[in-house]
C-alpha cells in the first residue's frame, strides 16, 4: 500500500449483509479464540468464517453486525471495531465456561464499552488506524453514558499493548491462557481499561 492514506478511510456502522468481512476481520484481531468458538458452532459443511458470519448476521446480542463499524477505504472494507457496552451477570459461573475460554470470560469490566475486536488488513496496519478506531470506541462510549472503555490483549503482542497504554489504558488483570491448537498466542491475556473520566 503505497498511495492509501488514513485521510481515504471512512467509518460506517456495519450493515447485516457485512456479516461475512465482519467474521473474517474479527478473525484478525481474535488471535485463535474466535476459531474455538467458531469450531465447534460450525454446521455440516461451514467453515469457520461462515459459523462467524452466522453469529454476527444476528440481532439484539453482543456479538452483532449491530455493534460494529467498518472502516473502508474507497468502498472496500478494510477494518473493523466490535464493541458494545459490558454489563456483568451476578448469575455468572465462570466454571460453565470451556477451560480454553474460561480466561476471557473471567476478564470482564462491569460497566464498561467493550472493545471485542479491533482489527486492520496487513496493508492498513501501522498508519494511526488503530489510534482513530480506539477514539471511535471512547465517541461511542460517552454515547451511551459509559465513562469507561475495557480491552482484552494478548501480553506477546507487545504492539498492540503499547499502543493502549500510549492511549491511557492500564492493565487491571490478567489470566494464563490455555494452550489450545487453534489459539495463537501463549503467555497472558490482560484485561485493560481506561477511564474517561
Amino acid at each position: 500500500m503505497t498511495d492509501m492514506s488514513v485521510t481515504q478511510i471512512l467509518f460506517r456502522d456495519a450493515e447485516q449483509a457485512d456479516a461475512r468481512e465482519i467474521a473474517a476481520l474479527y478473525r484478525l484481531a481474535a488471535g485463535g479464540v474466535a476459531d474455538v468458538i467458531w469450531d465447534a458452532l460450525k454446521e455440516p459443511g461451514e467453515d469457520i468464517i461462515d459459523a462467524g458470519a452466522r453469529r454476527y448476521a444476528r440481532e439484539d446480542v453482543d456479538f452483532s453486525y449491530q455493534n460494529c463499524a467498518i472502516a473502508e477505504c474507497r468502498g472496500l472494507p478494510v477494518g473493523l471495531l466490535h464493541a458494545y457496552p459490558m454489563h456483568a451477570d451476578p448469575d455468572f459461573d465462570p466454571a460453565s465456561v470451556d477451560p480454553v475460554l474460561r480466561p476471557y470470560a473471567e476478564l470482564e469490566e462491569d460497566d464498561s464499552y467493550y472493545i471485542a475486536g479491533i482489527a486492520l488488513k496487513a496493508d492498513y496496519r501501522r498508519r494511526g488506524m488503530g489510534t482513530k478506531m480506539l477514539r471511535l470506541a471512547e465517541l461511542r462510549a460517552l454515547t451511551r453514558g459509559l465513562a469507561k472503555l475495557s480491552l482484552i490483549a494478548f501480553e506477546e503482542n507487545t504492539d498492540s499493548v503499547r499502543l493502549y497504554e500510549r492511549l491511557g489504558y492500564r492493565v487491571t488483570d490478567s489470566r494464563d491462557i490455555v494452550p489450545h491448537p487453534l489459539i495463537q498466542h501463549d503467555g497472558r491475556a490482560l484485561l485493560m481499561v481506561k477511564n474517561l473520566g
